[in-house]
């Protein structure tokens, strides 16, 4: 926190715990730098910052004043525990409220001292020197020009004739989702997810009121003739799936089922929308329905949230240029532009040679906390569904006797949020299972929580 900030929370601490009532006279500039060893011009930024939030009023030549018409809230609100039924946002919901002090072993992202901080600082201070067209202008319709150039070029290093013009730039992943499920879906229409796959495909597709038809997914994608015979019997217009490292499993997809899977799609004019974010967690590349049949019936999106920023906001698809169009309209419609000050920023990050070097980085990490979540899980007789191959999750299988969600609840008021299974199963056959990401595994009281709550249902 720096000075000025300490010093706005210092004034709004005395506001809310009553030193400083409804038209108190703060004390002059010169006063408090005194108090509280700071420069000057340190409390005029302060009250000036204070001023324009409308906690504080000015008054010339009497000096600065609390605000009479303020409605005045704790500074610090307090996030509790959200009380209701475990269900697709259950995760989502609890992780992002958390307090500093909550572990967070079932969120979906990484520490944030993993992240490239660095690289992030560098890349405002060098976009917040460019022209002014790129600090208050809309971006035109595509999106960020480079940005859509050296996504082009990653997927063209994967063997795919691609044009930059095939890329949409997005808010990000799930806004992605979200403008194809605008083109292609109407109200009761089936779209077809895996089970387990990402909570967040569920909720999505809820909001747009389609049919959910979710097939078994097994160790190498989809179970091939149930995956038929939803096709046959449902006609769902989307398949949606990750690529590459799978969500929740830690899963990747064969070569031999992707083929399957394509020839099946292609007979019923089946969709597939595959979500690439994991694409740099990657050890070894996991086959991508993309690479193997293009973008005749393939739409790949992504985003950078999970590698550069979740807090810069960007996403992409890339599909074919009819389709490309078509959610041109949309995004107009719907968002009228998209960020062209993030993804400027992103665009730095991603170009800039310490990069790469992050990202090596990052899979070491995540190889070392792997093994040693898997060592310390196995103790308590917690087991991987399937030993992934790279990335952040781990899919593990509880005792019998327990329950994820309710191991989930007792863990949760002791400041431990879990990812109970059914949250990822359509079919709720995953009361069994939990998801752990390994980046956030690493504190010894995860396991003293987990090995207490098992114990209590066990007993």
């Amino acid at each position: 926190m720096t000075k000025i900030e300490k010093t706005i929370h210092h004034i709004r601490l005395q506001i809310e715990n009553r030193s400083l009532m409804m038209g108190a006279r703060l004390p002059s500039v010169r006063t408090l730098a005194k108090t509280l060893d700071y420069s000057v011009s340190t409390i005029v930024e302060a009250y000036d910052r204070l001023v324009a939030e409308k906690v504080i009023e000015s008054r010339q030549g009497a000096g600065y004043f609390v605000s009479g018409t303020q409605v005045t809230f704790p500074y610090h609100e307090l996030a509790r525990p959200i009380e209701r039924e475990i269900d697709p946002l259950w995760i989502s919901r609890q992780s992002l409220i958390a307090q500093p002090h909550v572990l967070k072993p079932g969120c979906g992202w990484l520490p944030e001292h993993w992240m490239p901080e660095l690289s992030i600082r560098k890349a405002l201070r060098k976009v917040s020197k460019q022209h002014t067209d790129l600090l208050v202008n809309y971006a035109n319709p595509w999106g960020h020009q480079p940005l859509r150039h050296w996504i082009a070029r990653r997927i063209e290093r994967r063997g795919i004739q691609i044009q930059p013009d095939q890329v949409l730039l997005t808010e990000s992943g799930t806004q992605a989702i979200d403008l194809i499920c605008r083109l292609f879906l109407q109200a009761g229409d089936s779209v077809l997810v895996d089970d387990p796959c990402y909570f967040n495909f569920q909720s999505l597709l809820n909001v747009h009121q389609v049919n959910i038809v979710a097939v078994p997914f097994q160790s190498h994608g989809p179970d091939l003739e149930q995956f038929e015979q939803i096709v046959q019997q449902h006609k769902p217009k989307l398949y949606i799936t990750n690529a590459g490292i799978h969500n929740p499993t830690g899963a990747t997809l064969s070569t031999h089922t992707a083929y399957q899977i394509l020839k099946l799609a292609e007979q019923a004019n089946l969709t597939i929308v595959e979500d690439d974010i994991f694409a740099d967690f990657e050890v070894v590349s996991a086959p991508r329905y993309l690479d193997l049949n293009g973008f005749a019936n393939v739409i790949q999106i992504g985003s950078f949230s999970k590698t550069v920023s979740a807090s810069i906001r960007c996403g992409y698809i890339a599909a074919h240029p009819r389709l490309i169009d078509s959610l041109i309209d949309l995004k107009i419609a719907t968002n009228f532009g998209c960020g062209l000050l993030s993804a400027e920023i992103i665009y730095t990050a991603l170009s800039d040679s310490s990069h790469r070097k992050h990202l090596d980085g990052l899979k070491l990490h995540l190889a070392d906390a792997m093994s040693k979540t898997i060592r310390q899980l196995g103790k308590l007789g917690i087991t991987p569904w399937v030993i992934p191959k790279g990335g952040l999750f781990l899919w593990c299988k509880l005792p019998e006797q327990i329950d994820s969600a309710e191991l989930s609840k007792i863990c949760l008021a002791h400041h431990v949020i879990l990812a109970p299974g059914n949250a990822f199963s359509q079919s709720h056959s995953a009361s069994h299972f939990l998801r752990f990401n390994v980046a956030q595994c690493n504190d010894q009281r995860i396991y003293q929580v987990l090995e207490m709550a098992m114990q209590q249902l066990s007993g």
